[in-house]
C-alpha cells in the first residue's frame, strides 16, 4: 500500500483502528470476551509483551512462574505491526501488558480497547533519561536495568503473591545486564574514538552510542520509522558524509531490506555488514540466532561492530550468558 508521506500514518491508524474494530467483533464471538476481561489470578501469570525485548525481559523476570506472548514477532518492525486475533485474545486474558511508551506503540491503545484488557499495564520506560524523541530506549543494557526494575514492579502488583520469586529473578538478570554493560565498555575501549562511527539504516541506537561513546554519522532512512523511504537527496547527502569522513562501514538492520545499504555502501567506497552480520535494532532475531535474545543480541552487535572497526573482543565474562 503506498500513503502520502505527509498523511501516512494518520491514514495508516485509521486503517489499523478500522481492522481492529474488526478483529475485536470476531474475537468476542469466538472467545466469549467481555467487554473488560478480568485475569485470572491464580496459576501462572500470563504476560503480553508488545516488542520482543520486553517479552525477553519479562521471560527473565517472571521465570517459571509466567507465560508470555510478544505482539511484535522476532525480526518484525514495531512500525509496521498489525495485531492478529490471537493477539487480541492473548491482551484480553493477561494480567500484565508491558510496553515501551514513549509513542513507540502507536496501536496500543486500540489494542486494549478491542482486546478488552483488565489487567495492569507497565510502561518500561518510566524513568529512563531521554534523548530528544527517540523511542528505542532498549538499546541501552544500562536503560535495560531500569526497565526490567519497572517490570519487577509492575508485575509484583499485578500478582503479590509471586512478588518474592519476581524480585530475585529481577536482580539476577539485572546482574547480568551490568556484566554485559561493562563487558561492552571494555570491547569499544580497544576503538580508538575516531574510528567509532556508526552508519546504519535508521536512527534506532542513539541510547547505545550515548553510552559507548560511538558517533552517529547518519542514517540511510530519513526519520526513526524503518518504513520510511529516502530521496535521492537524502542518499547523496548520506554518501557524501561517509566520503568526507573517517567512516568504514555501512551497518544494516535485521528489520530492514539491506539493498540500500549495499548500494550507498558501494557508491561511499565502504564495507556493509547485512544478513547474518546485521545489527538487531527493532527487533530480536528467531530462534537459533545469535539476537534471539536481548543479551544475545547486544554481544552480537558489539562483537560486529568492534570487529568491523579493528579493535578486540575481549571474552565474555564469568557468568554472563546469552
Amino acid at each position: 500500500m503506498v500513503l502520502n508521506k505527509k498523511y501516512g500514518r494518520t491514514v495508516r491508524t485509521s486503517l489499523r483502528r478500522a481492522s481492529l474494530a474488526i478483529l475485536a467483533g470476531l474475537t468476542v464471538a469466538l472467545a466469549g470476551c467481555a467487554v473488560t476481561n478480568t485475569p485470572a489470578q491464580t496459576g501462572p501469570i500470563r504476560i503480553v509483551a508488545t516488542t520482543t525485548q520486553l517479552a525477553d525481559f519479562s521471560r527473565a523476570v517472571a521465570g517459571e512462574e509466567g507465560i508470555v506472548t510478544a505482539l511484535i514477532r522476532p525480526n518484525q518492525s514495531a512500525h509496521s505491526f498489525d495485531p492478529s486475533a490471537r493477539d487480541l485474545v492473548a491482551a484480553g486474558e493477561a494480567n500484565a501488558l508491558v510496553s515501551n511508551g514513549l509513542g513507540l506503540e502507536e496501536w496500543l491503545d486500540s489494542v486494549e480497547d478491542a482486546s478488552g484488557f483488565g489487567g495492569t499495564l507497565i510502561v518500561a520506560s518510566a524513568g529512563v533519561s531521554l534523548s530528544d524523541d527517540d523511542p528505542h530506549v532498549w538499546t541501552s543494557p544500562r536503560n535495560a536495568r531500569i526497565m526490567v526494575a519497572n517490570i519487577v514492579a509492575g508485575l509484583q502488583s499485578a500478582r503479590p503473591d509471586l512478588r518474592e520469586a519476581f524480585a530475585a529473578n529481577g536482580a539476577a538478570y539485572e546482574a547480568q545486564l551490568g556484566l554485559l554493560d561493562e563487558w561492552a565498555t571494555e570491547a569499544f575501549a580497544s576503538v580508538p574514538a575516531a574510528k567509532r562511527i556508526l552508519v546504519t539504516n535508521h536512527d534506532a541506537l542513539a541510547y547505545f552510542v550515548n553510552d559507548y561513546g560511538i558517533t552517529f554519522l547518519g542514517s540511510i532512512l530519513p526519520s526513526l520509522d524503518d518504513n520510511a523511504e529516502p530521496s535521492a537527496a537524502d542518499v547523496d547527502k548520506i554518501v557524501s558524509k561517509i566520503r568526507a569522513s573517517s567512516a568504514s562501514a555501512v551497518f544494516s538492520e535485521n528489520t530492514v531490506s539491506a539493498k540500500l545499504a549495499t548500494t550507498i555502501a558501494r557508491e561511499a567506497g565502504v564495507a556493509v555488514y547485512s544478513g547474518e552480520q546485521a545489527l538487531y535494532a527493532d527487533s530480536l532475531g528467531g530462534p537459533g540466532s545469535a539476537g534471539a535474545t536481548y543479551i544475545g543480541a547486544t554481544i552480537h552487535n558489539v562483537t560486529v561492530l568492534v570487529t568491523a572497526w579493528g579493535g578486540t573482543v575481549p571474552p565474555l565474562p564469568e557468568g554472563l550468558t546469552s
